[in-house]
């Protein structure tokens, strides 16, 4: 027996039912949880809930994030932090103590073998190995004095991503959505558009929603393929089997949160089976770029002859085509932590700038032109940087003290130097900005006050920055 059009299911006690009588009473409406006609976009009531669009804490030029992360930790004086003392004293021991991750193999002073010259009306320094982001100098904000607090790949992952050393806490998307919600009902607002060759290091951990209702975690995409993972229905399911499905599962999911509310899991899980359905239209047609331009093609390296060089830029197109389709954050990830050169240095930036420069810059580029740029923000950035002294031969071990990162769009100054390391690049000596001082200015650019962006947990109300315990601070400086 199935159900007809506009049924409702009237159980006394649904979970009462043993697996033998469900299946015999409801089999013929089991079909697929994602329903493409189940709910028409132009039908659609406005959206209620968690996810409701919220007004931010003041007017702000940014409504969207795109995080290009660069995991493993660039090294900064390799590509956006030149040392002429460096290059100078190269292979003198460094005078005095350094911190290492693998302290028993501290070797002496490394130049960098590449040449920087000076980009746009900043004359921004940048490395040869970045043609492509030095042509859009004038559009960025680089940040050459960052520091963070751990010099362990997963310590740090979890500082950059969810503001502490600790792990289960939300990551920044996590809370951005949380203060803004979204505007689309048939997208997610949080979207990860994951590396085909594998998982980043510390995996979902990057983009959990930690304490925060699991509504707010991302929701991983892949470029290629099927985009998300049992999303489509098997193609002998009839749409009408799909849409007793879903509306049977959507009762019985009802009377359960009736009989343990405030379950966040639960919560979170009803509102997936809904949103599934309609991603069945929207995504496909939102990752499809056949109708994108030779021109803009070209532009990211889709049709370059290095396979690494073309998916990553498939991906970066995609994070462009998502926010303008009104997702709220997007990041984009590399397999593993490519950019730990512990070994061969040198020779691993050329394939990884290789690689991510030329997408990296189009995706700036692109946003200019089409009108986006201004309330997007766009993050490049890794956990930490690497250090001015050799690992072995020809090799960097990780940075605390010191890294560079850029921001560009969103607010933040065009063609701005901030902050200096040392003679050395070894530790960040001048307009310091640690993570959380980060953190807190990209919610401000956003219209969210990091000290008012809260959520109860574990008996206090706790936040992204907790700026009572780090001193998070906005960095006026930044920002235009």
């Amino acid at each position: 027996m199935g159900f007809a059009e506009g049924d409702t299911v009237q159980l006394a006690n649904p979970f009462s039912m043993t697996r033998r009588a469900f299946l015999a009473r409801y089999a013929g409406s089991l079909g697929s949880l994602a329903l493409a006609q189940l709910l028409r976009a132009d039908d659609a009531p406005p959206l209620a809930g968690p996810l409701a669009p919220r007004q931010p804490h003041h007017p702000a030029k940014a409504k969207a994030v795109i995080c290009l992360f660069q995991h493993g930790g660039p090294s900064q004086m390799d590509l956006l932090d030149p040392k002429p003392e460096l290059t100078k004293r190269n292979g003198q021991p460094y005078p005095g103590q350094v911190e290492a991750h693998f302290h028993t193999q501290v070797g002496k002073l490394l130049a960098s073998p590449f040449q920087f010259q000076k980009c746009g009306q900043a004359g921004m320094e940048m490395s040869e190995l970045l043609p492509h982001t030095a042509r859009i100098a004038d559009e960025i904000t680089l940040v050459r004095s960052m520091t963070t607090d751990s010099v362990d790949h997963e310590a740090a992952l979890h500082v950059i991503h969810s503001g502490k050393i600790f792990a289960g806490r939300p990551a920044w998307g996590s809370w951005v959505l949380y203060g803004l919600g979204t505007v689309r009902q048939d997208l997610p607002a949080y979207v990860v558009l994951s590396d085909p060759g594998g998982l980043p290091t510390d995996g979902p951990h990057n983009w959990s929603s930690g304490f925060l209702p699991a509504l707010y975690q991302g929701t991983p995409f892949r470029a290629s393929g099927v985009p998300v993972a049992n999303l489509n229905p098997p193609p002998d399911v009839a749409p009408i089997a799909q849409q007793n499905q879903l509306r049977f599962l959507k009762e019985l999911n009802g009377a359960h949160l009736e009989r343990h509310p405030k379950n966040a899991e639960l919560e979170a899980r009803i509102s997936n089976y809904e949103l599934a359905a309609r991603m069945q239209t929207a995504v496909p047609a939102v990752l499809d770029i056949s109708k994108e331009t030779d021109e803009t093609r070209k532009l990211y390296g889709l049709d370059s002859p290095n396979a690494k060089t073309a998916e990553y830029a498939k991906r970066c197109l995609l994070a462009r085509r998502l926010v303008e389709q009104g997702v709220r954050f997007v990041q984009v990830f590399l397999s593993a932590q490519p950019w730990d050169t512990h070994n061969k240095n040198a020779e691993e930036l050329k394939k990884l700038c290789l690689m991510t420069d030329q997408p990296c810059a189009a995706l700036v580029t692109d946003l200019k032109r089409r009108g986006l740029l201004d309330s997007t923000i766009v993050l490049w950035t890794g956990e930490f940087g690497r250090l001015p002294v050799s690992q072995g031969t020809d090799g960097r071990d990780h940075n605390r003290h010191a890294f560079s990162l850029w921001l560009a769009g969103g607010g933040f100054k065009k063609g701005h130097i901030h902050g200096a390391t040392d003679e050395f690049g070894y530790k960040s000596v001048e307009n310091v900005v640690r993570v959380p001082d980060l953190h807190a200015t990209l919610l401000q650019a956003l219209g969210l006050e990091h000290e008012r962006l809260t959520y109860p947990h574990a008996g206090r109300d706790d936040s992204l920055t907790d700026a009572g315990v780090t001193k998070a601070r906005v960095v006026p400086e930044l920002l235009a």
